[in-house]
């Protein structure tokens, strides 16, 4: 399966940094360049249940290719769903059912930083995706 552009972009980014202190600053930088949804967006039905963080996340289906928008009020969850977005925008409803999570974050060398409480709350955005897009 190809990866998105943007996800082409983590993955260079991600394994030319030097070590787990780069990455974090890397993360919370994608973090905070995730756009910023409207009031109207953050309500609770498109809040993700399951993670420990608020997490909001929409979803539009644009010429047969999944488009999600998400945000959090953790910054560090922000960072970690913005490489979620970058890995799975633009891809079909088949494709994203075959996303891997871990091994996604373990190409970004983040898999061992994911605590199991993180690691569900992505597994809950991913399955919401997947939700959305039947």
């Amino acid at each position: 399966m190809t990866l998105p552009a943007d996800a082409v972009t983590a993955l260079a980014t991600f394994q030319e940094a030097a070590g787990w202190e780069q990455r974090a600053r890397l993360l919370m930088q994608w973090g905070d360049r995730l756009p910023a949804l409207g009031d109207e967006d953050k309500v609770d039905a498109n809040r993700v249940h399951g993670c420990e963080s608020q997490v909001w996340l929409v979803g539009s289906l644009q010429d047969g290719h999944w488009q999600f928008a998400a945000s959090s009020d953790a910054r560090l969850i922000r960072g970690l769903v913005a490489l979620l977005l970058a890995r799975v925008n633009g891809l079909s409803a088949s494709e994203l059912k075959q996303v891997d999570l871990p091994q996604w974050f373990n190409q970004l060398g983040l898999g061992r930083q994911l605590s199991p409480s993180r690691s569900n709350g992505l597994n809950a955005v991913l399955q919401r995706m997947q939700e959305l897009a039947p």
